[in-house]
């Protein structure tokens, strides 16, 4: 049992330890990505077709998304250092206007679904802005798109 825990904890410091490690797999992060924008897509369409209650159910998907393994998320952590605290802000905001959207939504006032729709969008642009070109250099060896 013991060995099984040292091993454990040699492969996670080696992982931590690489700089610039090229993931051999997509991060979970970046299929958590995917699956964010496909909800957002969703909402989209949801909003055009005027179907509150698929907005409002499609919004708190996109509000408590799930998160990377444990494992991961410290080599994120590790790569964004100071960063982070950031990266988490956005996060924040990402959530509280998923939920503002889901209550608009709720309410059937299709302005405000849509202008709080355009708040959540914004909080994804600004987060992409600041540290998709990052994440995608660093972990996968190449600029993004």
């Amino acid at each position: 049992m013991k060995k099984q825990a040292n091993l454990a904890v040699f492969v996670t410091a080696l992982a931590l330890s690489v700089p610039h490690a090229q993931a051999t797999e997509p991060l979970e992060l970046q299929k958590v990505m995917k699956e964010l924008g496909r909800n957002m897509q969703v909402i989209t369409d949801g909003i055009s077709r005027e179907d509150w209650e698929s907005v409002a159910k499609t919004a708190p998907l996109i509000a408590i998304h799930p998160q990377p393994p444990v494992s991961e998320k410290m080599r994120i952590m590790k790569f964004m250092g100071l960063e982070m605290a950031n990266f988490k802000a956005f996060d924040s905001e990402t959530h509280k206007a998923a939920h503002a959207l889901e209550q608009a939504a709720h309410e059937k006032d299709g302005q405000k679904t849509i202008a709080t729709f355009g708040q959540l969008q914004t909080t994804c642009l600004n987060c992409h802005q600041a540290f998709r070109g990052k994440i995608v250099e660093h972990f996968y060896g190449k600029e993004s798109k």
